[in-house]
């Protein structure tokens, strides 16, 4: 009973409407993050809404050679 529960959640949060997935966030140049976005981060979309948020840097990163 306890696993069906679980995927009835995973299927929830898989099924919104606004959920591109890790992976889109991931190849933007983001990070999944559970909560808020930390100091210096913004929110672009969500992996899994609403829960699990995709922050990219405010200012892209730069290499010093």
């Amino acid at each position: 009973m306890g696993i069906l529960v679980l995927v009835f959640i995973f299927l929830s949060l898989t099924q919104h409407g606004d959920a591109h997935g890790p992976d889109s966030c991931n190849q933007g140049g983001g990070l999944c993050r559970v909560g808020s976005c930390v100091s210096g981060e913004y929110l672009a979309q969500f992996c899994f809404e609403p829960v699990i948020l995709c922050c990219k840097n405010l200012s892209p990163a730069t290499t010093e050679s």
